[in-house]
């Protein structure tokens, strides 16, 4: 039997709770079991509030596969007391924080097959003294600090990483480098062939311009930066191609010729992941030691506590971290 996943609280102000409540009930009977790391009296309150019936069961990793089918599995976090939808708070971000800190522990230890983190509000987080840009690099951190950690954004239809993430624009464009971009290449080849099974990875290399620069008539960066970079993976072994114009690397016919797109920056890589498949993307951390996917949209605050929360996101970002698991488990 498969390890359980650990499902993480997220900001509980957010529809990080009802996405889990929801989830149970789509595959208590059928699918991967996970234990959430939460509060359970917050769990047992907002299952009532929104009226839907899910038993709580304060448990062990151990404990999880065997009473999935009849109750959702808790590892409980210290009780938050009330909450209200949508107004998040300093003591929701410790919560928060502590409950990936202990689903990376759990993975580390083998007790729990891979993570799936529900989504976070970084102001608190900021707020509250969290020193990385987001859950990837805190997860990497935690796991393996000598580690690149890879954000893939993946959905039926698209495959990207962004070189960088969470940078204003002016920024990142100075972030692009060439060794930057020889060294994610490597890493995304290495990592997609572990856990997607692609033999051999063809990557897909975004130019930074329109037109990809237009042999210099607008901006120089391309020919510059990325194409030494996209020649060096090449003479590297990996099936790379590029620089390729933004504007038409990512329709229908265009995406049938590689397996995922290494983007320049962030907008340039989740916009068409969620144009394409804004329901069912997933934000998978790849290269380190640990499984962790998440739904690829935020806390939603303006709808919390109101049971509207689309689930396909977290159901997909289940579904994604099993099959990483076991391609992982299968390979050792």
């Amino acid at each position: 039997m498969p390890l359980p996943l650990a499902v993480t609280m997220g900001d509980p102000a957010g529809i990080g709770g009802e996405l889990t409540l929801a989830a149970w009930q789509a595959r208590r009977r059928a699918g991967q079991p996970f234990i959430v790391i939460d509060d359970p009296a917050r769990l047992a309150g907002l299952a009532k509030r929104l009226g839907i019936d899910v038993p709580i069961r304060e448990t062990t990793p151990e404990g999880a596969s065997s009473s999935f089918a009849d109750a959702l599995p808790v590892l409980p976090l210290d009780p938050l007391g009330a909450v209200t939808p949508g107004k998040s708070s300093l003591k929701h971000a410790a919560a928060a924080i502590e409950a990936i800190r202990l689903a990376v522990e759990l993975s580390l230890a083998g007790r729990v097959g891979g993570l799936v983190t529900n989504p976070v509000y970084k102001k608190s987080l900021y707020d509250h003294g969290f020193a990385y840009p987001g859950q990837t690099e805190y997860v990497g951190a935690l796991s393996d600090p000598k580690a690149h950690p890879i954000m893939l954004l993946a959905s039926p239809s698209l495959k990207v990483v962004p070189l960088t993430t969470h940078l204003p624009l002016r920024a990142a464009i100075d972030a692009v480098t060439t060794g930057a971009i020889i060294t994610l290449g490597k890493l995304m080849a290495t990592a997609l062939a572990q856990d997607f099974g692609h033999d051999p990875v063809r990557l897909a290399i975004a130019g930074l311009n329109p037109h990809a620069g237009e042999e210099g008539k607008m901006g120089t960066e391309d020919e510059a930066i990325i194409r030494p970079a996209v020649d060096a993976l090449k003479a590297a072994g990996v099936h790379a191609v590029g620089p390729l114009s933004p504007d038409s690397m990512f329709h229908e016919e265009a995406r049938i010729h590689y397996d995922a797109a290494l983007c320049m920056y962030h907008d340039q890589a989740l916009i068409p992941l969620k144009t394409l498949d804004f329901r069912s993307g997933v934000n998978a951390t790849l290269g380190l030691p640990v499984v962790r996917t998440s739904p690829d949209h935020g806390t939603a605050f303006d709808i919390a506590g109101q049971g509207k929360a689309d689930i396909s996101s977290f159901l997909a970002a289940l579904d994604m971290a099993a099959a990483i698991a076991a391609r992982r488990q299968a390979g050792r």
